[in-house]
Parts: C-alpha cells; structure tokens; sequence
C-alpha cells in the first residue's frame, strides 16, 4: 500500500471519527478516577491546569497520530513503513508502530477481565442481587466473584466475543454504527443520571467538590496527574487513535476533529463526576475509593434512594458501554494489521485476534484465583501487562511518536495533511518537537518512580526545553528542506 492510497473502509462521517474516538477516550477510568482527582487537586484549578496539558502534549500528538494514520493508510506498523519509505528515512522507524500495536493489545488482554466486573455488575444490580448489603458485604461479593474463575473468565469472554462481534463487521457496519448509538446512549444515561443526582443527591456538594477554585490544593503531584491524564486518556501510543486515522477521508479537518474529541473527553468525565459524587457525598461515602467507589460504595448509595435500583442498572449499563468502546478500540489496530498483511478476511482476522486475546486475558484473570501466587518480582501476570504498557510501551511510544512528526518525517507531508495556517503549523511543530516530548519525559520519570518530582524541578524543565530547541535546530536534518521550502 503506498502513502497516499485510499483504504478500503473509510469512516462515513466526521463525527463517526470522533464518536469511535471519544468513546476509545472514554474508559471505566474516566468515569472514577478523572473527577476524583479534579477534586482532590483543587477543582476548577485542575481542570485549567488539565486543559494546558491537553494542549500541550494530548492535542499535539494526536494530531500527529491522526495525520500518520491518514498519510499512510494503514495499521501502526504499515503506516509508519509508509511515511519512513516516503521520508527516504529508515524502515527501522516501524519498530515503534509494533510496540503501538502491542501495547493496545496487551491493555486490552487485561482491560476486557476489568470489563468484565461492569457487565457482572449490570445482571447483579439487575436481578437484585446487590440489594441490602453493606458496603462491607459488597466488598466480600466483589472478591468472591474475583476468587471464582468460572464467573471472572465468563465475564471476560462475554466482553471478548462482544467486541469481536462488533469489530468483525468492519468499520462502517461494526465499528461506526455501534458507536453512533453507543456515545449518543451514554451520554443521554449521563443526563439522565445527573438529573437524578440534582434531586436524590447532594448535588451542591458534588458541584463544589469538582469545580470550586482551590489553587491552594493544586501541588506538583496535581500538575503531573493532569500531565498523565492528558497523556493516557486519549488512547495515544497505543495503536487506536492512529488506526482510526487512517480511516479518516481526505480533507477532513485534523486540527478542528482533535480538538473536538479533547473537549468531547473531558466533558464526559466531568459529567461522570456530576452524576456520581452527589450520590456519594448524600450518603456520607468516601470519593476517595477508586474502584471501591463504583462497584462497592455506590450499589449502597442507589440501594439507599427511590428508584435506586433502576437508576443503578442505567449506570452500569453505562459502565459497560464505556468499556466496550475502549476495548473495540484497542483491537482495531491487530486486526487491521492482520486484514492488510495476511490476505485475511475482517471476520477471520478478528476472531483469530479475539481467540488469542482470549487466551491471554484468562492468564490475567487467574492473578486473581487459581494463579494468585504465581508471581514474577512481586507482581503477578496481570500485573505485569499494566506495568509494561502504561509504564515503558506507551511513554516511550508517545516520545517516538513526537520524534517521528517533529524531526523524522519531512515537514511537507504533514503540512499537507494537517492542512493548518503558517502561524499554527509552526506552533504545532514547536510542541510536537520540544514541549510534547518533554512533557511525556516527566511523565515516564513520574510513573516510573526513579524521581520525584515537585514545582522546585519546573524550572529545570523549561531548561531542557529550550536546550532541546536549540540541538533540535542544530541536529535536525530537514533544516535545509525548511530553508529551501522558504524560498
């Protein structure tokens, strides 16, 4: 396939893209843990804070993913091969398009067993099962439906096959017709949970709680959780958004589509945070909980309010939906390698995907039972898939990613397809190569743990940035391309 040949699927409309995008963004962490951490770091003194991130280091490598995808009309590792053999730069480059690859893939092998709790969870409140019991007895239902390999792999598997059911029927018919009623649904959920929140919730609260001003509560530690929200949240380095973008038509708005799919993100988490912390706050429950909050504290709170269980069932139906859009996401880019390079049809190449998958998520499930001591230095295999990608694959990907557009590929081909102004594609191109790949820097040292990092150590970054400008300047070989573009 070269650079600039159409693909087979392309999305019917923008607003398919930034559907399938919005909900690949939107995930069961989004639902807890952004507006909790909104709260705990000072409100609408985060969310500022967040939105420069998103500008800085999300929108930026978006932006760049999505132009990869479109440019070079492929999976991760095709595309990249393309745009590298058009740049006349190394097929070596691919490497990273692998790592994207397998980094959705391994997310998703463990992704699909915490899946699996939300659609467990949607029967149990469904049948009355999670009707009057403690938070307490709550937590002892989750752990034994953890303990139970049987129930934990079904669930699992029903998550799998689902997905595989959706992804099978290709891009237009699976990917983008479910979304178009998945997104609009979780959303009307949404409303519909918030309005019950304003009047069997403490909604004053949950409001104060998510967005009064607190500068004073806003610490380092805030800065970088805002910098690796921005980062993880909108699916970047992980083949998804990139797969997606390849799909997207000719002269579609690149910039105009990312912005949308940022703001759609974090207004749908801030929603979440709207429907569910009046509920918690009204029932005198800790927004601290994490997990616990959604699958222990809540079934508590819905069991305690008029039509609680009713209203219980529509948030984890939401739940689920939220899952599900991650999941069909973070398959897309295999089976579209798969299509593309082993002459497989999109149903057999989708369930060849989904069986392995499978097989790797059932290793994933049993940290929880049967294998709870099989570890390897401390941490069991489910563990490991989480540590590996969010933790190395992803960061490392996202500084590659950055790399490729900024300094790699040449400036003409993603000037052409991000179609911007001369004043905004010279601000893009400032991000992509010195404050997006920084930024993500910070985020690698913070995950991993080598350093801790405080508001002491932000001038030290503002030095790397501009040491990179100026080795960027000095070392970059599309120097004289850009000189010779200006005449």
């Amino acid at each position: 396939m070269t650079a600039r040949q159409q693909p087979k699927n392309l999305w019917i409309s923008r607003w398919g893209f930034i559907l399938a995008a919005t909900g690949s963004a939107v995930g069961l962490g989004n639902i807890w843990k952004f507006p909790y951490i909104t709260g705990e770091y000072g409100g609408g003194a985060f969310v500022l804070v967040y939105l420069a991130c998103i500008l800085a280091v999300g929108v930026p490598v978006m932006m760049a993913e999505i132009a990869f995808g479109r440019r070079g009309r492929g999976s991760p590792i095709e595309a990249i091969a393309n745009l590298a053999r058009e740049a006349g730069a190394s097929p070596l480059w691919k490497v990273f398009g692998w790592i994207a690859m397998l980094a959705g893939f391994m997310i998703l092998s463990f992704y699909v067993v915490v899946a699996g709790w939300s659609f467990s969870y949607l029967w149990k409140m469904a049948s009355g099962a999670l009707s009057g019991h403690s938070v307490a007895e709550l937590g002892a239902i989750f752990e034994a439906g953890n303990a139970n390999p049987w129930a934990l792999g079904g669930w699992a598997t029903l998550v799998t096959v689902v997905t595989m059911l959706i992804v099978g029927r290709g891009v237009q018919e699976g990917v983008e017709k479910s979304v178009r009623w998945m997104m609009p649904g979780m959303v009307i959920m949404l409303l519909i949970m918030i309005g019950y929140a304003l009047t069997s919730g403490n909604f004053s609260a949950g409001f104060h709680f998510l967005f009064d001003f607190d500068v004073t509560r806003l610490s380092s530690e805030g800065v970088l959780a805002a910098l690796g929200h921005a980062f993880f949240t909108l699916s970047l380095a992980s083949g998804a958004i990139l797969t997606y973008g390849s799909y997207l038509p000719s002269g579609t708005s690149i910039a105009r589509t990312t912005f949308t799919v940022a703001i759609a993100d974090t207004l749908v988490a801030l929603m979440a945070g709207l429907a569910i912390f009046p509920i918690i706050f009204a029932n005198g429950m800790d927004p601290s909980s994490g997990p616990g909050l959604i699958f222990m504290s809540l079934p508590v709170a819905f069991n305690q309010m008029p039509f609680g269980q009713l209203f219980g069932v529509l948030f984890f139906a939401m739940l689920s939906i939220a899952a599900l859009t991650s999941a069909i996401s973070m398959i897309e880019a295999t089976v579209a390698w798969l299509s593309e390079n082993r002459n497989m049809s999109r149903t057999k190449a989708s369930w060849l995907a989904g069986s392995v998958l499978w097989l790797v998520a059932m290793f994933a499930m049993l940290s929880f039972n049967l294998g709870a001591d099989w570890t390897l230095a401390g941490k069991h295999f489910f563990d490991w898939l989480d540590y590996l990608t969010s933790r190395w694959m992803m960061p490392i990907g996202g500084i590659a990613m950055a790399l490729l557009a900024g300094f790699v590929f040449k400036s003409s081909m993603l000037r052409d397809e991000l179609n911007l102004s001369d004043a905004g594609y010279r601000l893009w191109l400032f991000m992509i190569r010195y404050v997006s790949p920084v930024c993500i820097l910070a985020i690698f040292v913070d995950v991993l743990g080598v350093a801790e990092l405080s508001f002491d150590d932000w001038p030290y970054f503002v030095a790397v940035i501009l040491a990179a400008c100026l080795v960027g300047e000095l070392l970059s070989p599309r120097l004289r391309e850009r000189a010779a573009e200006q005449g």
